[in-house]
């Protein structure tokens, strides 16, 4: 009864500024990256989460020395290839996919079989998409319909490739991108369009990278056997973490929220544009620049007229993450919003979109979903006076914390279960939660 949180009152007025934890993208591609830098990387905020911490564990065991403290994380790199590959290594991505896919590209110089498991939830998760360039590379695998567990083996000759990412999965561009590092040769990827941290990342560490950008897709070229030099990093904090108390300030009738030092990569910021179109009100100050991603404070402030939207297809990939949260908006605007083309949501760490669709319809808000889009009727007097359970979700933490918004903001006797889904990206949200509620 412990892993369930109960909620039965709505947030009053607030006037609050926060400091949200460090990204989650950015803070696994910086552990990934120093463990094959020659020397000592340190980063600042770098987020203390499952997500994270699992890749942290997988690292140890490739041999990589790490010190993580209160404030900073110290990676001694083992160079570009030096993982120590042991006999019978099973490397545990938890419920992560981003560490599963990623460290697949780093393992493609295995000299032992390397096993990848994750939890329930990530073992339902499409590897294949992965799994298929990366054997281009030269790489062996050993798996079932391209779910975890995954045996990789891999190649003392890896070969450049030419790659075609179709999807808008930053994971899988990424991935090859990381096998491309200690490949000889030219490694050319035509991705459609999706978060670049890791394009960034490069370019800061001089990698030779050249990426060209078109209308719906960029073209990376990479050249391979370059060296990584060490480096520090402080990480910015999360925006997919800043979306709930977004919604959360947007839905709250007078209120204000300053958020400080909010990574706002234009690739990240699809959740930014789409509020922005609804009649959320968020401003950019203090806007700077570091290792290439822009990061400003967001201040928000209480919405009073929410507008529909007919969702632009073209700003998906860079709110993926957001968009459960985002329906709640839409539940609240005058008018039926429509979000289309969104089959990737069911990629994630539940099947996304049904899950949506469930927690508006629990609410009382009529919905049509098929496999890739939903329509929301909005309804500006929305209140909820019945009691709701939310479970059996898969533990996906951001439907538990959209759950947390709804049940905060419209109303209505909430049980909502395994509150413990957050360590896997938000440890310190429901204390954030609790401060928003002080007066």
């Amino acid at each position: 009864m412990n892993n369930i949180i109960y909620i039965n009152k709505t947030v009053k007025y607030f006037n609050k500024n926060l400091n949200i934890e460090g990204d989650k993208s950015l803070s696994i591609r910086w552990a990934l990256l120093a463990s094959q830098a020659t020397g000592k990387s340190t980063a600042k905020n770098i987020l203390k989460s499952e997500d994270v911490l699992d890749t942290l564990r997988c690292l140890k065991k490739l041999g990589v020395k790490i010190r993580l403290n209160k404030n900073n994380c110290l990676i001694h790199g083992l160079g570009v290839n030096g993982y120590k590959y042991r006999e019978n290594i099973t490397l545990n991505a938890g419920n992560s996919g981003t560490l599963g896919r990623l460290i697949l590209g780093l393992l493609i110089h295995s000299k032992k079989n390397i096993k990848i498991i994750g939890d329930k939830s990530l073992s339902k998760r499409d590897f294949s998409r992965v799994i298929n360039p990366l054997k281009k590379f030269g790489a062996n695998f050993i798996s079932k319909n391209g779910k975890l567990p995954i045996i990789i083996k891999g190649t003392n000759k890896p070969r450049s490739i030419k790659y075609f990412e179709n999807k808008g999965s930053a994971q899988c561009k990424t991935a090859v991108m990381l096998a491309s590092i200690n490949t000889n040769g030219t490694t050319l990827i035509k991705a459609k369009k999706s978060r670049n941290h890791s394009e960034l990342m490069f370019k800061y560490l001089k990698l030779p990278i050249k990426v060209t950008t078109k209308k719906n897709y960029d073209l990376i070229k990479l050249d391979g056997k370059k060296k990584i030099n060490s480096f520090n990093y402080k990480i910015p904090s999360d925006i997919s973490s800043c979306a709930f108390f977004i919604v959360l300030t947007a839905l709250s009738k007078n209120s204000k929220l300053t958020l400080k030092n909010v990574n706002v990569n234009p690739s990240r910021v699809g959740v930014l544009k789409i509020l922005n179109m609804m009649g959320v009100k968020i401003t950019l100050k203090n806007i700077k620049y570091n290792k290439g991603e822009k990061i400003a404070d967001l201040f928000v402030r209480g919405a009073k007229n929410l507008k529909p939207i007919n969702c632009p297809p073209e700003l998906n990939s860079s709110a993926i993450d957001e968009f459960l949260v985002i329906f709640l908006i839409a539940a609240k605007a005058n008018g039926i919003s429509y979000f289309k083309k969104l089959s990737e949501l069911n990629q994630k760490e539940s099947p996304r979109l049904k899950w949506g669709s469930k927690i508006l319809n629990l609410m009382g808000v009529k919905t049509v979903t098929t496999k890739n889009s939903i329509k929301v009727y909005g309804n500006p007097n929305l209140v909820v006076n019945k009691k709701i359970v939310v479970r059996n979700y898969l533990k996906d933490h951001r439907v538990f914390m959209t759950s947390v918004v709804a049940a905060l903001t419209f109303g209505g006797k909430w049980s909502i279960y395994d509150k413990d889904s957050i360590k896997t990206s938000f440890p310190s949200f429901l204390k954030l939660i609790n401060k928003i509620k002080q007066k």
